[in-house]
This record gives structure tokens, sequence and C-alpha cells, in this order.
């Protein structure tokens, strides 16, 4: 876990990515997301659309296993995040870091 926070931060400082819930469905919907990471208590609807597009793209999925608020501050925004989905990872070994853990 604190490799993914890790790697986390630096995805926000180098990388491309879009934060909530329906803009992540929508870029993997239309194949951009190379993978998406939801909070634990993200709301049941969108945890079941972006599961199901997700494996339709064969794009990873990343259960955070904090809540939106600790996303949301891990992410350094004021808000809850349920969502960040992943166009480019820049500098980050993100992907890598799910893998792991």
């Amino acid at each position: 876990m604190a490799n993914f926070e890790r790697e986390l931060k630096n995805l926000l400082k180098s990388g491309k990515f879009v934060i909530g819930s329906k803009e992540s469905i929508k870029t993997v919907k239309t194949g951009k997301a190379k993978m998406v990471i939801v909070a634990m208590n993200a709301l049941p609807r969108y945890r079941e659309s972006v599961k199901y597009y997700a494996k339709l793209g064969n794009i990873p999925i990343y259960e955070y296993e904090g809540t939106t608020v600790d996303l949301g501050a891990l992410s350094g925004k004021p808000y809850p995040v349920s969502m960040i989905a992943v166009l480019d990872e820049g500098s980050s070994r993100i992907l890598e870091a799910i893998e792991e853990g």
C-alpha cells in the first residue's frame, strides 16, 4: 500500500489522469484509460459500471482500500475522490505497484 501511495503521488505530478466517476467511466468506455483506481466506498452504481466497461476493454482496476475522503486527501484535493482514471502514468510506476500489491 505504501508503494502504491508513493507511485500515485508520482503519477499526480508527472502523469495524465482524470478524477471523478463520470469522467473516469467515460475514459474507460473510449479505451483511453490504462487503469482505474476506485475507492472502496464509491457508489455501487459507478463501481459496477466501471467494472463492466473495464472488463470489456481489458483495463485493470485497483480497488483502493481507503475511502473517497482518503483518496481525495492522497490526491491533494479538498474533496472526496471516488475514482481516478490513469491516461498516462508519466514517470510513475503505478501499473507495476498495483501488480505487486
